[in-house]
């Protein structure tokens, strides 16, 4: 779609949001709630230019059609319809956040478990340290949790996810439309594990940890379980105004190994499993004391027998006492299920 198209379409979508927001006479709103509706998409460019002309000549307040509010209007309209490929930042920011920590962990004794974090060198060492940990044990089975993973940095993404991909591969391609540009991100060292993987991703999963998900999905023994990334696979530039507010905006988009755009939709898994964002963030939190174990496995529940009823207790209803805090509620629900098909899988193989 042209860019003139897409400001004129959000201009008209904007001041059409104006007038529905008056409130009409009950008789008006049921005559005009049985009236089809049009949208802005299907006018053509000469008759979106005819109801801008229209709505100037006639709408019952002028001051809300002068240029000024008609830019503001087509602005607002237009950074909407962008999907985020364009932001208005009040500048920079001196209260930077706080980096994710990286973390690992052996699940049931063979399920090796690494949570990404921030894309940061620190992580990738940390990172070199727990695969290399794991091959030293019996770990036939991997999971890689990209849902505390958003940053900038697409350099640093390739070199964690070469540790996963087969040595000549295309990870991902960094595409400048307008200049005419591509990057392309290859493999160029052997994988540290090869069996059976299993990528975890939400919609906090963003930027270049979404190529890296694309990157790791292209591969048989993947599979991704979780919700759609943020679709926000695209390379930012910070254009400062004249003000000191700052516009962001897009300008190279990830195309992933399948030759598809990862922006605006995103990543999408192959096993859809939905967990609120924060509970995700309590159990990432108690984690690094308490370990996932607790959030994961369920614990073996004690039963009512002879020796209770001699003591006069109640092993359930003490158990249900001990767990009232809402902490013990708490069931990280994707990497749950990661576990559960791994279980499944070395069944299956097995027979």
């Amino acid at each position: 779609m042209k860019i003139k198209t897409i400001v004129t379409g959000a201009l008209i979508a904007s001041i059409a949001s104006g007038i529905c927001a008056q409130t009409p006479s009950p008789s008006a709103a049921s005559s005009a709630s049985a009236e089809p509706k049009v949208t802005v998409d299907s006018l053509a460019p000469t008759e979106m230019e005819e109801t801008i002309r229209t709505l100037k000549s006639n709408f019952v307040d002028p001051t809300a059609l002068k240029d000024q509010e008609i830019d503001r209007a087509t602005l607002e309209g237009l950074l909407t319809r962008l999907h985020g490929g364009a932001m208005l930042l009040p500048g920079k920011s001196t209260n930077a956040e706080s980096p994710a920590p990286f973390y690992s962990e052996v699940l049931g004794n063979h399920i090796g478990y690494v949570r990404i974090g921030s894309l940061s060198p620190d992580n990738l060492n940390a990172l070199d340290k727990a695969m290399s940990d794991f091959a030293t044990k019996k770990i036939d089975a991997l999971v890689i949790d990209l849902r505390a993973t958003s940053s900038s940095d697409f350099n640093l993404a390739a070199e964690m996810t070469k540790r996963f991909v087969p040595k000549g591969k295309t990870l991902w391609t960094l595409r400048k439309t307008a200049a005419h540009q591509d990057r392309a991100f290859t493999s160029d060292r052997d994988p540290v594990f090869q069996g059976t993987t299993m990528v975890l991703l939400d919609g906090e999963t963003s930027g270049p940890a979404e190529a890296m998900a694309a990157a790791l999905k292209a591969h048989d023994q993947v599979l991704l379980i979780g919700q759609p990334s943020a679709g926000r696979g695209v390379e930012y530039s910070d254009f400062p105004l004249t003000s000191g507010k700052i516009l962001r905006v897009a300008v190279a988009e990830v195309i992933g190994p399948n030759g598809l755009s990862l922006f605006p939709d995103g990543v999408k898994p192959d096993l859809p499993v939905e967990l609120p964002l924060a509970q995700k963030h309590q159990i990432f939190s108690q984690s690094a004391q308490r370990g996932l174990t607790n959030f994961v496995f369920e614990r073996e529940r004690p039963h009512f027998n002879e020796a209770a009823l001699i003591a006069g207790t109640n092993p359930e209803i003490e158990l249900r006492q001990q767990r009232r805090g809402p902490e013990e509620s708490l069931q990280d629900s994707v990497l749950q299920r990661a576990v559960d098909v791994i279980t499944s899988l070395a069944i299956f193989q097995k027979h």
